[in-house]
């Protein structure tokens, strides 16, 4: 059973307790409209709550007796949300320090990489460190010890300060070592690689005792919605049942991701996510949140959810504990409880929230403002440490020339492109009648007869919407061992037609990749004087020295190489290196026989704003057609970009060239990727039927 299968399955039984909980949820969510909590909850659980908190005495008190007070004299108090903001006190609400302790436990929280057998890539999950070699994740994410072997965890999968992607930790499972699980609280526990290292990432400890959160408290969600990078539903998500095993939570907008952790306002794991209540049709199918019938390709982070479900923490240490082990697999399963995990010193410090010495806290020692705000200084640093301790200084830097290294491929990265390349061998390349019957479900909801402009924004929402996953920029990964391969299997240079080896082209890329970061590295220690912008030309001049074989067919200059344009499938093509050079940034352009200019097997140029290709004048006119749809106001309309005169220059190479199999084959390869189609790939005569003029800079 795959992923999505499993996923369904729990599903419906997470449905079947939400409705079989309908009659005492809706009154558990009418007294907290009317500012009820405390008896939304069982008097013994607040007790339990407000011991844990430490609570005031006498405010414990006045919360007790807050429950014996009938509807009438009540109406006159103060919620009890504002009483128990009392008893947790402001600073644990909305201090800072809220937000550093929820980014030091964000640091054990992973991606889960599910593989097959021969590698490749079969879905995505949430899981998170619970002791130094223990990983706590969903059963119907990895459910038996095969699966696990192949599969991995990635750490620190996520965006920096300068919204760059972080160096991640990549971790192997060891089920023959530990393996623990059970699908009716959907858990699994499993070892990883004891070579791993995880002093930076630490572990989530795990409670036993009841009384970490009640119903009315607001919970948050570190995870990696359909394994994109990381991110935070900050108290988007109200607890409104609690059962014997599991928590409901509610939402509007924050879905959580199976097997991510859920946090109290301390930061205490109270539940393990694991599936939700979705939406349905009139039919029972269950919706995406476009509207339209959700597919198990579309991964879970598109469904329409209601409601969400996870595993009370409580109950999953409880049955971990019980489980017969043997010797070895105990002394693992008793680090879970007796390992402290490891902590900035201002954890360790007083309830009242004082700072150790010594402690500057991510962001350096902060001051205070005339206003009582406070402010912080950020340095320009190769690495942030969020929620770190002070280091030493470092120690100062010579200016003497790196050693010369032999730098070669990222080994993940090269097996899991490889083995992507490997399987092409014998997938089916293009399969017509399917792409027809997933292209037909695509645009089922377009009416192609409306106006111009009208036609062009139902199409950019249509493309927008769709785009369910983002990609960092790899094209070694992302593009050359599938998605841009031509029916003999072979790799083409979109501008010179020059026929390459895929695999050669992925080593290549990726050996660049490597000399790249490590030159990033040594110029970042050798030139920290520099001003931020001299460091940003020596960076500019070190990529263009090491350029990868990938055109950005809309240059990465136009719209600052910012994310999801820089990895957008659609508009990454194979290009050897001298292309790319030769076109840089240039607008496309039609010479005429006439006119003179440089010519190259690339194509043709001029100056700085004229460049003709010499192949591949439809596949890319399409491609940056989609790009005005998908990224309306982005690009275009100035003198070093497209301008809106040549759009009607790209409709007519996406005449004179239609698309071929080839195309077809990219455009579907995506679909499954990605999510999103070109529709002028599927569509060709919409070309003449849309105003793409609209998506030009400044029209909107």
């Amino acid at each position: 059973m795959s992923m999505a299968d499993r996923l369904v399955a729990v599903v419906e039984k997470t449905e079947a307790r939400f409705r079989q909980q309908a009659a005492e949820r809706e009154e558990k969510e009418r007294l907290l409209e009317a500012g009820r909590m405390f008896e939304a909850n069982p008097i013994a659980l607040v007790e339990r709550r407000l011991a844990r908190l430490n609570a005031d005495p006498s405010l414990a008190s006045e919360v007790i007796r807050s429950r014996a007070v009938r509807p009438p004299t009540y109406a006159a108090r103060p919620p009890d949300s504002v009483i128990l903001e009392r008893v947790l006190g402001a600073s644990d609400l909305i201090g800072v320090r809220f937000l550093e302790l929820g980014a030091w436990v964000a640091r054990a929280v992973s991606r889960v990489h599910i593989h097959s057998p021969r590698g490749a890539v079969l879905g995505y999950g949430t899981g998170f460190m619970i002791s130094p070699r223990l990983m706590l994740t969903n059963n119907h994410v990895l459910a038996d010890k095969v699966e696990a072997a192949h599969s991995r965890a990635e750490l620190s999968f996520e965006a920096g300060f300068d919204g760059s992607m972080k160096p991640s930790t990549w971790v192997r499972f060891a089920p023959q070592v530990f393996f623990l699980t059970d699908p009716v609280l959907d858990y699994t526990v499993i070892a990883v690689d004891p070579e791993t290292a995880f002093g930076e990432h630490g572990w989530l400890r795990l409670i036993e005792e009841q009384g970490k959160v009640i119903v009315g408290e607001w919970v948050n969600i570190i995870q990696h919605p359909n394994g994109e990078p990381k991110q935070l539903a900050l108290r988007e998500n109200q607890v409104v049942d609690e059962l014997e095993q599991f928590l409901h939570y509610r939402t509007d907008t924050a879905p959580g991701s199976s097997g991510a952790p859920v946090f109290n306002d301390q930061w205490e794991v109270v539940a393990l996510h694991h599936a939700g209540v979705p939406k349905r049709d009139a039919q029972g199918r269950i919706l995406a949140v476009d509207g339209h019938p959700w597919a198990d390709w579309m991964g879970e982070h598109r469904i329409a959810w209601t409601a969400n479900e996870g595993t009370r923490i409580s109950r999953v240490v409880a049955h971990i504990k019980a489980q017969v082990l043997d010797s070895n697999a105990r002394l693992l399963r008793n680090e879970i409880f007796e390992t402290e995990p490891p902590g900035p010193e201002c954890l360790a410090g007083s309830s009242q929230g004082s700072t150790p010495r010594g402690y500057t806290g991510p962001f350096g020692n902060p001051s205070l403002n005339a206003d009582g705000s406070t402010s912080w200084t950020i340095p320009l640093t190769v690495t942030v440490n969020v929620g770190g301790l002070a280091s030493n200084p470092p120690r100062p830097v010579s200016p003497e020339p790196l050693p010369a290294v032999a730098v070669t491929p990222d080994d993940r990265d090269l097996d899991e492109a490889l083995t992507v390349l490997s399987e092409a061998r014998t997938r089916t390349y293009f399969d017509a009648d399917a792409d027809q019957t997933a292209a037909a479900a695509y645009y089922g909801s377009v009416d192609s007869s409306e106006h111009p402009d009208t036609l062009f924004w139902t199409l950019s929402e249509l493309v927008r919407s769709t785009h369910y996953r983002t990609f960092s920029y790899k094209p070694a990964v992302h593009v050359y061992p599938w998605v841009d391969l031509h029916p003999d299997l072979k790799l083409r240079s979109i501008y010179s037609g020059i026929t390459v080896d895929p695999e050669e082209f992925i080593r290549e890329d990726l050996r660049i990749a490597q000399e790249r970061a490590f030159r990033t590295r040594g110029l970042m220690l050798r030139e920290a004087t520099l001003s931020v912008e001299r460091l940003e030309e020596e960076i500019e001049l070190l990529e263009a020295s090491l350029p990868y074989n990938c055109e950005h067919v809309v240059p990465q200059s136009w719209f600052n190489k910012k994310e999801p344009m820089r990895g957008d499938l659609h508009h990454l093509f194979a290009c050897e290196s001298g292309c790319n050079s030769f076109r840089g940034n240039i607008p496309y352009y039609d010479f005429q026989e006439f006119e003179e200019a440089v010519r190259d097997a690339c194509g043709k140029r001029i100056g700085d704003d004229k460049f003709e290709p010499a192949h591949g004048k439809g596949v890319v006119a399409r491609a940056t057609l989609y790009f005005l749809l998908r990224y309306p106001g982005q690009i275009g309309d100035s003198g070093r970009e497209l301008q809106r005169d040549r759009v009607k220059l790209l409709l007519g190479w996406h005449d004179a060239c239609p698309p071929d199999d080839y195309e077809r084959h990219r455009n579907m390869a995506i679909f499954e990727q990605q999510g999103n189609r070109n529709p002028l790939i599927d569509h060709p005569e919409w070309g003449s039927a849309v105003d793409f003029s609209i998506g030009f800079g400044g029209a909107r």
